[in-house]
Order: structure tokens, then sequence, then C-alpha cells
């Protein structure tokens, strides 16, 4: 409370428009927009899954898995920031990451088929749901609410999104994606995939003959900057998903990645936090402990301290966007989204941590 108490009464006002958001996992319904907005949700981050829309080589893309969410946000007046990733096995190579996983070995910048059929997925997107895109000449009653801004991949230094996490690939694939979204709308930005902040393992050098399979953010991202100097024009903002066991951890994280754009000569670069978020589960032996379960109260909990912090130091960190993970609960999609939502699954019911999100945004 204390720290509540310190927070200036005019920095919720100096916060930028669209500054609070969350992850969808799902659609949400019209009723369940409505609430979002009248929470003061402005923005809704979703997912666009390449291989869910492009199932074959040369196939029609077919927009099934991303249209809903799109209606939806539009219903409620709510931006919607799309996250584009998951390359086709058709298109890339698959490889075992460990627990009967599998990954992209590479992103989609090995050949020149590889990124011709990339940026030809980013131009299909454009095409879509950019101003006067085909979604909205299909539904002339919702207000147009056109993409303009595309998240390009996700957690790309982290094993689950690429197999063989590679800084210079990484940073190929931006420079390809600018050049596909300008190409189909001159007024598109770029904001960099959600960089996982401290994966396990990330600060070590592989074993020799292993694969490194995780990276620090922050020297993830200064490598990106060494090995693509044109780089550094093609992006809007720098994301970051800086999972922990505690929101009082979310200080030397977001720290070491503001060190790292000053020591790549990009000070002035705007942060966006593009995923954050704990669970309302229980920890318990049954699920060893797991640190993001913290249980309904402390959930909210995490996100007062959390969002105090954030909408303090916003300006100092140059903080922009802010998306809880996530908007509803989702069963197996990872080790605690079965509660990390602010809704409970299928919308309901509220939890204590919604509240909480509340006194933030309104």
């Amino acid at each position: 409370m204390a720290l509540a108490l310190a927070v200036p009464a005019g920095a919720q006002a100096a916060l930028p428009a669209g500054f609070w958001g969350v992850v969808a996992n799902e659609p949400a319904s019209p009723e369940e927009a409505a609430t979002l907005r009248e929470g003061g949700v402005e923005g809704i981050r979703v997912p666009v899954n390449w291989a869910a829309v492009q199932s074959s080589p040369g196939a029609l893309p077919d927009w099934s898995s991303v249209d809903p969410f799109v209606r939806s946000a539009a219903e409620g007046g709510i931006s919607v920031l799309p996250f584009l990733f998951g390359a086709p096995d058709w298109a890339v190579h698959y490889e075992g990451i460990g627990g009967g996983a599998k990954a992209p070995v590479s992103l989609p910048v090995q050949n020149s088929a590889q990124v011709a059929s990339w940026r030809e997925f980013l131009r299909l997107a454009v095409f879509r749901y950019s101003p006067g895109g085909s979604f909205w000449t299909e539904n002339p009653l919702l207000p147009e609410r056109p993409v303009r801004t595309w998240q390009i991949w996700n957690e790309e230094n982290y094993k689950y999104f690429a197999a063989r996490p590679s800084p210079s690939q990484y940073g190929k694939l931006v420079v390809n994606s600018f050049r596909a979204l300008r190409s189909a709308d001159p007024g598109a930005r770029i904001v960099l995939g959600g960089l996982f902040a401290r994966p396990k393992g990330g600060n070590k050098k592989a074993a020799p003959g292993r694969v490194k399979r995780t990276w620090f953010a922050a020297r993830f991202l200064e490598q990106m900057y060494k090995t693509t100097p044109g780089v550094r024009g093609k992006f809007l903002a720098v994301a970051l998903h800086p999972y922990s066991d505690n929101y009082k951890q979310l200080t030397p994280e977001i720290e070491e990645l503001r060190d790292a754009l000053k020591a790549s000569r990009d000070p002035g670069r705007a942060l966006w936090i593009t995923e954050l978020g704990w669970s309302s589960g229980h920890p318990s032996a049954a699920n060893g402990y797991n640190k993001f379960e913290k249980g309904p109260q402390g959930q909210a909990r995490e996100l007062r301290g959390a969002f105090n912090l954030l909408r303090a130091k916003a300006a100092a960190w140059r903080v922009k966007r802010v998306y809880w993970f996530s908007f509803t609960d989702s069963l197996g999609t990872c080790n605690f989204c079965d509660g990390s939502g602010l809704f409970g699954a299928g919308g309901s019911p509220a939890k204590p941590a919604w509240s909480a999100y509340k006194s933030f945004a309104r």
C-alpha cells in the first residue's frame, strides 16, 4: 500500500494511450469484450499462427483461427496486437527439444523459398486486417479498427518457439518482415517478439556438441544488433516477457534490458511488456510447487505490485504497453496457464486479480 501511495496523483493520466492490455488465449464474446473495455482494457494481444493459416504451400489462407479475435475486439472497441509466429513444417523442419515437444529448427530465413513464403504470409495478413482489408469489407457493420502494428514472432530466444535460437536469424527475420509489411501497408509498424527475460540456462554457453537452446533476453538483443546492422530502424519497440518469482524481480530484469539497449547505442527505444503474469493456482507438491502459482489473492497481490512498479517507472524505463497474461485460464498450454487468467476458463468467474486490474486501468 505504501508503494501505491507514493505514486504521484497525475501518474495515471501521464501514461500513454493504449497502455493497459491483456493476452487473449481465446476470443472474447461480445459481453466479455464489453466487460474488458469497461474495466479499462485498451488492447488485446492475439496469436496468428502461420501453420494454422497456411497448412500447405501455396494454400489460400484460412483466417478462421484469427477472425473471431479481431471481431470481438472491434465489437468491444479494443485494439489488436497480433503476434505472428509458428512456421509450418512444409516451410521449416522441426526437431525435438525434450519432453516430446518439437520446434522449428530455424526461423524462416535460411533460403529464398522460406523468405518468400514468410513475406507472402505477412502480406496476406495485411490485406486481411489493415485499413480497407478484406476482413472489414466482409463485415461492414463492424466498427473498423485496422491493424497497423505487428509483433514478429514470440520468445525467439527460447527453445519452444525456435529450437536453436539465433540472434542473427532473428535480425534477418525482422528486416524481411519490415520490407514485406511496408510493401503492403506503408504505415505498418513492427514490435520485436517478446523476449523471455531470463529463461533457465540462458546465461550459459552450450556444452561441447550440444545446441544452445535458450538465451537471456539482454544478451540475445545485443547480439541481434551486432549481427544485423540494418535492423535498428526497422522496429518501433522492443518487447519483454519478464516472468519471475515475484514482482520485485521485475526491476533487475527490465534494467538489464535497458542496459543492453544503451550498450547497443539505442537507449531511447520504447519497451512493451507483451506478457506478464502469475497464476491463481495453489502451489502443491503435485505440481512441484510451481513458482508462478500464488493462489487467487497472491495473484492479485503480484499484479498490484507489478502494476504499481510499472506505472511509477513507465517514463524512466520508456514502457509504452503492458499486457497481462492472460484474459482467461487456458488448460494445458503452459505450466501455469490453467490459472493465469483474470477470469476462469470460458470467461467466468472474475478473480480478485480482475478487480485489482480495473483499479489501475480504469
